[in-house]
């Protein structure tokens, strides 16, 4: 597959990531990290914010190699 063509895909799969994370993010907020005590809730928040990077940066070092030679 052709670099160019791997960053249109790369591309399109980081925006659902990104808003498949939030939505996923916002629900578990709201519903199980609410009942928690302050200093975890923190560690969840912290955690929820970071953690979309990994999958991401995969996506990005998946889309960034270069072209086989033919």
């Amino acid at each position: 597959m052709r670099q160019r063509v791997r960053k249109l895909i790369g591309t399109v799969l980081l925006l659902v990531l990104v808003v498949v994370w939030a939505i996923g993010a916002m629900a578990l907020a709201q519903g199980r990290v609410t009942d928690l005590p302050a200093g975890w809730q923190t560690v969840s928040y912290v955690l929820l914010g970071i953690l979309w990077v990994i999958p991401a940066a995969l996506l990005i070092r998946w889309m960034e190699k270069p072209d086989r030679r033919a």
